[in-house]
Formats: C-alpha cells, sequence, structure tokens
C-alpha cells in the first residue's frame, strides 16, 4: 500500500504542466541525439548541464534522463534505414535491420523496434520501483568500510567492461583518481595538486572536462571520417508486424528485456554490452541461426528490448548507491551534485520527490517516444540528411559558450578545449573516456571512505576483510582483476590438452 502512495506522490510531481514540458523536451531532444549519427548521449548531457542551473533538480533530472533513454529509442532509426548506428548501443542493431529495410520491411523493423523498447524500458521501470528502495535500506547498513569496498568493485567492474582493453579501462580509471585528487584535501582542508595555479584550488570542475571530452573531443573524431550517410530509399509502409512476427519476436523481447536489466543494473554493465550478449544468446538459442544477419526479426527485437531495459536499469545504482556506472547516469550523478542533491541510500526517504517524480517520469517519457517514433519517422528521415559539416561548428560554439557560461572565466575555456584536444587524442589511441569521467566523480568519495576506515582502524588494513559486506566485495574487486588471467591460464591449459590428444 505503501508503494501505491509513493507512486502517487510521484505523478503528482511528474505530471505537473512543466515537468510534462521538461520530459518531452528530454525524449525528443534524446531521440533526435539516437538518431544522428557522431553526438550520443553522454556529449549531449555535458553540453545541457549548464543549462539546467536555472531548473530545480526534479525538472533536470527528468530532462537529462529523458535524453539518456530516448537515445536508446533513436538510435534504432539510424541502424535500421542508413546501416550506421546513432548511437553506440544500437550497432547491433544494424545487422538485421538495415536487411529488413533492404527487404521493404523497414517499417515492421522500426514498429518492432519502437514496442520492444516500449515494453523493455517499462519492465525496467516496475523493476526499479520495487527493487530501488529495499536496495536503499540495506545500503543504509555500510559504513566506510562498506562504500570503500564498493566503491573499489565499482570501478574494477567499469574498467573491465568500458572497453576491449581492461588495462587501458583501469589507466583511465587511475587518471581519473589522479584528476579527483587536484584542490583541497577532503580531510585536512589544505590544498594540493594545484602547483600555485589559484584557479584550480577546488580541483577542475567535472562539468568543465566532460564537454571537453565528449563534446569537442567527439566532434574532432566526426569531422575525421568521412561516412555519407545515405538513406536507404524506400517506402515506409506497413508498420504494424503480422501474428507470425509477433510470436517470433515475443520471447526474444521478453528475455532481451530481463537481461538487459540485471547488466544495467552492475557498475560498467549498461545498454551497449547488454544490446550484444542479447544478440549473441538469440542466435544461440534460435532452431535457425542461419537467418540471423539476413533480416531476422529476433536480431532487431532483443537487442533493442536489452538497451533500452538496461539504461532504465542503470538508475538503480545511482539512486540507491550513489555509483554512476556509465558516462550518461555519471553527468546526470553530476547534475543531481550541482542542484544539491545526494543520490545515494538516503535520496528515497530525503528527496521523495526527486525519486519518485524520476521514476514515474520515465513511465510518461516511454509512453512519448513511443508516439515519437513511429509518427514522426518522416521527420527522423530528414534529420539524418542535415551534413555533419553544419552540425560541427554549431556544437563547438555550443559548448565553449557553456565552459564560459559556468564561471563567466576564460580560464574555464582553456580547460575545456585542452580536455577536448585530450578527449581526441584517447580515441586516437583507443582508449576509453567513461572510466576517466566516473573515477574523476568517485575518486572523493573513495578517498575518504578509505581515510575514514584507516582513521577508524588507526591505520589497519584489516578493517576492509574483517566485516562480512566489506570482505566480499573486497573480493569480488580482486576476481574482476584477475580475471584477465584466469582466462589466460585456462586459453593456455584448454590449448595443452587439444595439443596431447592430437
Amino acid at each position: 500500500m505503501e508503494i501505491l502512495n509513493d507512486l502517487a506522490t510521484g505523478f503528482a510531481v511528474a505530471l505537473t504542466p512543466i515537468n510534462l514540458l521538461y520530459c518531452f523536451l528530454g525524449s525528443f531532444i534524446g531521440t533526435a541525439i539516437g538518431v544522428l549519427p557522431g553526438l550520443g548521449p553522454p556529449a549531449t548531457i555535458a553540453l545541457l548541464l549548464p543549462v539546467t542551473y536555472g531548473i530545480p533538480p526534479t525538472s533536470a533530472v527528468i530532462l537529462l534522463a529523458g535524453i539518456f533513454y530516448g537515445a536508446m529509442y533513436g538510435g534504432s532509426t539510424t541502424s535500421i534505414l542508413l546501416n550506421i548506428p546513432g548511437e553506440a548501443a544500437s550497432v547491433v542493431t544494424c545487422l538485421d535491420g538495415y536487411q529488413m529495410a533492404r527487404q521493404g520491411r523497414a517499417g515492421v523493423a522500426l514498429a518492432i523496434s519502437a514496442f520492444g523498447s516500449f515494453i523493455a524500458a517499462t519492465f525496467s521501470i516496475v523493476g526499479l520501483m520495487l527493487l530501488a528502495p529495499p536496495l536503499a535500506s540495506f545500503a543504509l547498513k555500510f559504513g566506510p568500510p562498506e562504500n570503500f569496498a564498493l566503491l573499489v568493485l565499482g570501478l574494477m567492474m567499469v574498467g573491465y567492461l568500458a572497453g576491449s582493453s581492461m588495462t587501458k579501462g583501469l589507466m583511465m580509471a587511475c587518471l581519473g583518481l589522479l584528476l579527483g585528487m587536484i584542490g583541497l584535501d577532503p580531510i585536512e582542508g589544505t590544498q594540493r595538486f594545484t602547483y600555485g595555479v589559484y584557479k584550480l584550488s577546488d580541483g577542475f570542475e567535472f562539468i568543465l572536462v566532460a564537454m571537453g571530452l565528449f563534446g569537442i573531443g567527439e566532434v574532432l573524431v566526426n569531422i575525421e571520417q568521412t561516412i555519407k550517410a545515405e538513406v536507404f530509399q524506400t517506402k515506409i509502409r506497413k508498420l504494424l508486424p503480422n501474428r507470425e512476427e509477433w510470436r517470433r519476436a515475443a520471447a526474444p523481447i521478453a528475455r532481451g528485456s530481463l537481461l538487459g536489466f540485471f547488466i544495467g543494473v552492475l557498475p560498467g554493465g549498461g545498454a551497449i554490452i547488454s544490446s550484444f550478449i542479447s544478440y549473441a544468446l538469440e542466435k544461440k538459442l534460435s532452431k535457425h541461426p542461419e537467418r540471423f544477419g539476413k533480416g531476422a526479426i529476433e536480431g532487431v527485437a532483443a537487442p533493442e528490448a536489452a538497451n533500452n531495459s538496461a539504461a532504465t536499469s542503470s538508475f538503480i545504482p545511482l539512486l540507491t548507491l550513489g555509483i554512476p556506472g556509465n558516462a550518461s547516469i555519471a553527468m546526470i550523478f553530476a547534475a543531481l551534485l550541482i542542484h544539491g542533491v545526494r543520490p545515494g541510500p538516503l535520496l528515497v526517504t530525503e528527496k521523495p520527490e526527486v525519486f519518485w517524480g524520476l521514476v514515474t517520469s520515465m513511465y510518461i517519457g516511454n509512453l512519448m517516444l513511443l508516439v515519437l517514433n513511429l509518427p514522426l519517422i518522416g521527420l527522423w528521415v530528414k534529420l539524418l540528411r542535415v551534413p555533419y559539416a553544419f552540425l560541427a561548428p554549431l556544437i563547438l560554439v555550443f559548448v565553449l559558450i557553456g565552459a564560459y557560461s559556468v564561471n563567466n572565466s576564460v580560464f574555464d575555456v582553456g580547460i575545456t578545449i585542452a580536455f577536448g584536444l585530450f578527449g581526441y587524442l584517447m580515441r586516437k589511441f583507443d582508449f576509453e573516456p567513461a572510466p576517466l569521467v566516473l573515477a574523476m566523480i568517485l575518486g572523493p568519495q573513495l578517498e575518504a571512505s578509505l581515510r575514514r576506515s584507516l582513521i577508524y582502524s588507526r591505520g589497519d588494513l584489516g578493517v576492509f576483510f574483517e566485516r562480512p559486506i566489506a570482505a566480499s566485495l573486497m573480493v569480488l574487486a580482486l576476481l574482476v582483476l584477475l580475471s584477465p588471467l584466469f582466462r589466460w591460464v585456462l586459453s593456455h591449459r584448454g590449448g595443452e590438452i587439444v595439443a596431447k590428444r592430437i
């Protein structure tokens, strides 16, 4: 009964005219960003962070969350019609979605993508609503050692899952931790690593780093690419799938929703990994795996359901534990901090209007997205024809104006440009920016928990292994760190066994 009262409170917040407007704007902008190749949700949310300064915290998080899950919807349009993923999580959709378009089934592919996304997101919202409050109550039992162990596990997972190389991911996480230490010491209050630069006494503004890495960095990389977006010319007709297509898509949507939900809860998991795993699972389970890559509707339904489910469930660790699991969620985390709202176990009780307002706005936002994606396909196709040469300068100007507006400082513009160039070099050498951003946000919390634990234990590191929860989390973190070694040993042993048999 209590949960019904909480939902009523949430809908009372989400259904106010101003929050409905921000929910619609977020969904619309997110869909457009998902459609446009080359500008993902982390970059867009980073660019819009300064815009949220003047609006209430609940409205700000509703707007930014709408951009995040809206991009998951929009990315499928580009994948199906262009064979170019508008958003990284829609890469797998290209394999069968574009083939369906070439067979004259673009309408069915777009429809099953939209309906699958809606069903999966609704399932994930229900899971968020049911799981988040008890998880937050459990997290209240955490002391500094448990918080430290949880943050270590989160960073290990991010390093492990964020890119192709765990070594590179952990290197970026370490760099992010170092950047997070610049400024005032959290215990003693003295300056460190500022080298006499007064502007660095409060550390790097996270918003400047984010706008540089994701805004300028993305633009510079995309300018180099010469991919010409040519929309596959086919009449988009017959939007509703027939009974047989629904029958074939139903189980993949259900499995994708469930798989995406659990992967999204993991720090470092999220939409990209869930869509790849979901596609591989469906191909493995299919009685006709040879149809995959040739226009199988299951190859569109499953990954689209998985990435939308994961996008929603990734809010669970943010809202209950205060741990952002990916770059987009890290931006929303920063927005809440800017507005004086601290995500974590106390959010549900201290700021119920923010928590339940966000949850119920997701219901509304997903209904809006279902309406936006199908009738407005013609508009999105026209948007795809805008040359990137026109978009890139506008994005750069917007980034620089946003950087200056944070503190009205030219120094901040310089920092943003510097991190933009650094972000460009990172991508050129195949380093993921997400671990750096997440570590930079979590670094101060990690350090504070570590030092409080050591003060409590008088310098005894055993405090992290004496308490059951902390010890379990530290062991899991160690297993994640050593997992590449385990894989290497198993692969070599497997090779030796094969050689002996031969």
